[in-house]
Parts: structure tokens; sequence; C-alpha cells
């Protein structure tokens, strides 16, 4: 089951928007805790949903249960917390979130994890992915678009 990750930051919308066409992505599914901030430009809910549609063809679900919590999130961008330890914390919270147990595989295929970072290495959008593969029983077949 082939599925993708993207951030938005570093891309113009052309870019963004021309790699999801290209991977024939059916649903964007946006990991962010905070899906409105006037940051995202053309990433915010309500715009990413009208251009995902006419654009892609593409569907948008905000799924803020595969987000870290905002202390999490606050300590690590902060400095406050080591990537290793942010890690450790997120990889629990799915744990007690039994994420493998809500997430559809048919939601999966061919869907694109976004969150705000440029590249996949130190952003939690891996780390989902990667606890999907070995808690929820699939094969996702993974590429970081960036």
């Amino acid at each position: 089951m082939k599925i993708y990750t993207i951030g938005f930051t570093q891309k113009n919308a052309e870019k963004f928007f021309e790699f999801l066409k290209v991977s024939q992505v059916k649903t964007l599914i946006d990991v962010r805790l905070n899906n409105l901030s006037q940051l995202s430009g053309f990433a915010k809910r309500d715009d990413l949903k009208f251009f995902l549609k006419e654009l892609c063809g593409a569907d948008y679900v905000h799924l803020p249960e595969l987000a870290p919590t905002k202390d999490i999130l606050n300590a690590y961008k902060k400095g406050d917390m080591p990537w290793g330890r942010y890690e450790d914390k997120f990889l629990n919270l799915m744990a007690q979130r039994n994420i493998e147990k809500s997430i559809t595989p048919s939601l999966l295929d061919h869907g694109c994890l976004l969150c705000s970072e440029h590249e996949p290495h130190f952003c939690h959008r891996r780390l989902v992915v990667e606890y999907l593969n070995e808690h929820a029983e699939l094969d996702l077949k993974v590429k970081h678009l960036y």
C-alpha cells in the first residue's frame, strides 16, 4: 500500500500541489495540531480543502489524534526536549491513543500525511507511518515528498 508524507514549508503552492497530483494522492491527511494558523498560507484548512479538490481531485481529512499534544510539541520547539525524548513521548502517545485501531487502511492507501516540516527526518509524520507499519499489520510503502 502506497502512502506519502509532505510538509508545506519551503514549497510554493505550485510545487506542493504538483507533488500531490503527480503522486496521485487520493486523500491528504492533515496530522497538524493546528490547521488554521495564518502562518500556513495556502495550507490553511479551508483553502487546502478547496485547492485539493480543484487542482488534484483529492479529499482532505484532519486527524489531530495523529498529532502530538501541545505540551510535547511546545517543549520540543522551545528546545526544552531533545528529539529522542520527543520521539519516545510521541510514540507512547500514539500507543495510548491506539491509533492503529482508528485508522482505516482505505484512508491510508494513496493517502498523504501533511505537516509543516519541510523534511520528514525530525517530523512526527514519519513517526506516524513507522508506528502504523509496526502496530497495524500494514505494509505501507512510504515516499516522502520534498
